[in-house]
């Protein structure tokens, strides 16, 4: 006899499907600390030297390539970034009338 599965078509985004409360401001973490990672993977960086140039642990430069995101703030991430040599822009703008909500992005030129 067969078990009927059931099958949830996600909303395109996996931080609201799990039940993250700002499933974007999530998204936008993971996309900065992915794009970090990939500055210090293109520098062939080793953990210590990535530690040593960023200030921080060797742990934490651990956390922040394996994608931990409860370890870093937004506002940590940003500084991280300067530290990487990279410029920080925020453009605030309102919201497309079409949109319900307004929303947030983020776009990392590694």
């Amino acid at each position: 006899m067969r078990t009927k599965e059931k099958v949830h078509r996600g909303s395109g985004s996996i931080f609201a499907d799990i039940g993250t409360v700002y499933p974007e401001r999530t998204l936008a973490r993971a996309q900065i600390m992915s794009g970090i990672a990939e500055i210090i993977k293109k520098r062939n960086l080793t953990q210590k030297e990535a530690s040593e140039l960023l200030d921080i642990p060797q742990s934490k430069i651990s956390c922040l390539v394996n994608g931990k995101l409860s370890m870093f703030s937004l506002d940590h991430l940003l500084m991280l970034l300067n530290k990487l040599g990279r410029d920080v822009e925020i453009i605030i703008k309102p919201k497309i009338k079409e949109e319900k909500v307004a929303s947030t992005h983020v776009l990392v030129v590694a």
